[in-house]
C-alpha cells in the first residue's frame, strides 16, 4: 500500500504481521503493533523522543554482560516480570503461588550440596542461618526426588558475581529432596540490597524518585519431571523495604518466618547465636518441565 495517512501505516503493518504463519507468534505480532502504534498515538511521541527511546534500547543492550543483564532488570522495575509470572502461576493468576521472578543472577551449575550441608564457600561474616524446607504439589503431597537450585545475596548486599572478595559460587547450592520432599541447608542470613542503577534502570528510578532496595529473599530454583519448574523467592517481611520492592516481586505467599534465635542450637555448632532459621513449604503446579535461560554465565 501506498501510505497515505497515519491510519494508514497501522492499517498496513497489521495486515503484514497478518500473513505471519505461526498462529500464536501472529498472535503476538497483531497485537504488538496495535498497542504500540496506540501508545505512540497516545503521548503523541516525537522524534526526538523515539530517537532516545532507541538509543535507550540500544545501551541496554551494551550493559549487558556476562554477570549483568539490564533487559531483565529493567523489565523487573517495570512490573513486566512479576505480571507475567503471576498471570501463567497460580491457576493462572487467580490462586496464591510460590512463583516468582527469576531475577538477574542465576546461574547454571552449582555445586551440588548433600542435605544438611553448607553453602558458604568463603569467608562470609553473617548472622548463622538454618533453612528447612519442603516441596510438595497442589494437593500437598511431598516431592521426592526434586533438584533444587538456591542463591542469595551476602550479608553486604552482594551475589558472589558481583564481589571479587567471595569465592565463585558462594551461597550457591544444589539439593535434592528426601522422600517427604524436603531440603535443609545452613548459610548466612541474607540482607536486601540495591539493584545495578550504574545504567539505564537507575537513570529511571532517580526520575522517578524510587529507591533501589529489593528487600532480603532466598531465590529457589525447583526442578522436577510433571511439574512446571518452580522459581521462588522468599522475603523477609521484617525487612525495611518490603512494601517498596522496585521489582514489584513480593507477594503475601512468598513472605517467609526468619525467625531469631538467641539460644545455641541443641546439636549444630554452626549455629551460634544469635542464629535465624526458615521453614517453608514449596508447592509445583503439573506442567511442562523447561528451564529457563541463565541471565548470566
Amino acid at each position: 500500500m501506498i501510505i497515505g495517512s497515519p491510519d494508514d501505516v497501522t492499517s498496513d503493518a497489521l495486515a503484514a504481521m497478518e500473513r505471519t504463519a505461526d498462529p500464536r507468534v501472529r498472535e503476538i505480532l497483531m497485537s504488538l503493533v496495535k498497542h504500540l502504534h496506540g501508545f505512540i498515538r497516545e503521548v503523541r511521541l516525537t522524534e526526538d523522543e523515539f530517537r532516545q527511546a532507541t538509543a535507550v534500547l540500544n545501551e541496554m543492550g551494551k550493559l549487558s554482560t556476562d554477570t549483568h543483564n539490564e533487559s531483565v532488570l529493567m523489565a523487573g522495575s517495570l512490573g513486566v516480570s512479576s505480571l507475567v509470572c503471576l498471570l501463567n502461576n497460580g491457576g493462572n493468576g487467580n490462586t496464591e503461588t510460590s512463583q516468582s521472578l527469576l531475577g538477574p543472577f542465576w546461574r547454571l551449575n552449582s555445586p551440588r550440596v548433600a542435605n544438611g550441608g553448607t553453602i558458604v564457600r568463603s569467608d562470609t561474616p553473617g548472622d548463622p542461618l538454618l533453612v528447612t524446607a519442603r516441596v510438595v504439589d497442589t494437593a500437598g503431597k511431598p516431592i521426592a526426588g526434586a533438584e533444587v537450585d538456591i542463591w542469595h545475596a551476602s550479608p553486604v548486599g552482594l551475589y558472589e558475581s558481583q564481589d571479587p572478595e567471595q569465592a565463585d559460587m558462594n551461597l550457591r547450592g544444589k539439593f535434592t529432596t528426601d522422600e517427604d520432599g524436603r531440603f535443609w541447608f545452613a548459610t548466612v542470613k541474607m540482607i536486601g540490597y540495591p539493584i545495578p542503577t550504574g545504567g539505564v534502570v537507575g537513570r529511571m528510578l532517580r526520575a522517578q524518585n524510587r529507591h533501589p532496595y529489593r528487600p532480603a529473599h532466598l531465590h529457589a530454583l525447583i526442578v522436577k519431571e510433571g511439574f512446571k519448574v518452580l522459581i521462588s523467592q522468599v522475603y523477609d517481611p521484617k525487612d525495611l523495604h518490603i512494601d517498596t520492592d522496585p521489582q514489584f516481586g513480593v507477594t503475601k505467599a512468598l513472605l517467609g518466618d526468619y525467625t531469631l534465635h538467641e539460644e545455641r542450637h541443641p546439636t549444630d555448632p554452626r549455629l551460634r547465636p544469635p542464629w535465624y532459621s526458615l521453614d517453608y513449604t514449596y508447592v509445583m503446579e503439573p506442567g511442562e518441565t523447561k528451564l529457563p535461560m541463565a541471565p548470566i554465565k
